[in-house]
C-alpha cells in the first residue's frame, strides 16, 4: 500500500530524468542511478555531516563509494532507490521534513525500539516502516 509516486521518490534522490512509472523508476534503479542520487537520499534522511557519513557507509562502504564514478551499481541503486521511497513516505506523513527526519532517527517501539531508518535498510524492514507510516497517517492502532 504505497501512495507515494515514482516522482516522489525521484525528488528526494534529486533525478533528472524524472520517471512517470514504476516501470520507469525500475528501469533507471536496473540500469544505476546516479551517485548523486545517492548523496541526495542521505542529505534528506539525516542531519548533520556525521550522520550523513554514517549512513553512508551503511548503504556502501566509503571505500567503494570513492571508487564509483558516475553511476552506480544495481544492487546500489535499489538501496538508494528504497532510502528515497522511506524518506519520500515519511515527509508526506509528516508534512515537514525536519518532522520526517526526527522520526527516522528516533527509536520507535512498533520496530523493537529500533530507529526507523535502521530498519528500512533491508527491504522487510522497510516494508514494516512503511506499514507504521500509513498506520500513523490513517491513524489506526499500531
Amino acid at each position: 500500500m504505497s501512495l507515494i509516486t515514482p516522482e516522489a521518490v525521484a525528488a528526494v534522490m534529486e533525478l533528472r530524468q524524472v520517471p512517470h512509472t514504476l516501470a520507469e523508476l525500475e528501469a533507471l534503479v536496473r540500469d544505476g542511478l546516479p551517485k548523486s542520487a545517492l548523496r541526495a537520499g542521505v542529505e534528506h534522511a539525516t542531519q548533520g555531516a556525521d550522520a550523513r557519513r554514517t549512513l553512508l557507509a551503511r548503504i556502501i562502504p566509503e571505500a567503494t563509494y570513492k571508487r564509483r564514478r558516475d553511476r552506480l551499481t544495481p544492487d546500489e541503486s535499489e538501496k538508494t532507490e528504497r532510502l528515497a521511497r522511506i524518506v519520500a513516505t515519511t515527509t508526506y506523513v509528516w508534512n515537514d521534513e525536519e518532522d520526517a527526519r526526527e522520526f527516522l532517527s528516533t527509536p520507535h517501539p512498533e520496530l523493537e525500539g529500533r530507529a526507523p531508518l535502521d530498519v528500512a535498510l533491508t527491504e522487510l524492514g522497510a516494508r514494516r516502516v512503511e506499514e507504521l507510516l500509513w498506520k500513523l497517517f490513517y491513524g489506526l492502532p499500531a
